[in-house]
């Protein structure tokens, strides 16, 4: 089973920086795609950003441009890094890794706020 742990969150100004880590631990064949997801009260939980093992990434359309997803391989690690941050950023962001092809795992958030 993978354990993950997020970091990086915290309060911003509006348009300011933020960058999430998220770095996958335990025991496991392979990890397949990452990604990170925002939630807000009474609100489904979104995807914001995904990249898969070979790099290919896609976006949630309001933040292409200002968000990049990244990840350390070598590391079971991907990031987040967040610019030109809104007060509709705001949001409870999860780490999702999938691995082992067919097995999914949810790390437990890190709220950002960005305030205006």
């Amino acid at each position: 089973q993978v354990q993950l742990v997020e970091s990086g969150g915290g309060l911003v100004q509006a348009g300011g920086s933020l960058r999430l880590s998220c770095v996958a631990s335990g025991i496991f064949f392979v990890i397949n795609g990452m990604g990170w997801y925002r939630q807000v009260p009474g609100k489904q939980r979104e995807l914001v950003a995904r990249i898969s093992t070979g790099g290919a990434t896609n976006y949630l359309d309001s933040v292409k441009g200002r968000f990049t997803i990244s990840r350390d391989n070598a590391k079971n690690t991907v990031y987040l890094q967040m610019n030109s941050l809104k007060p509709e950023d705001t949001a409870v962001y999860y780490c999702n890794v999938q691995y082992n092809f067919n097995l999914n795992q949810w790390g437990k958030g890190t709220l950002v706020t960005v305030s205006s």
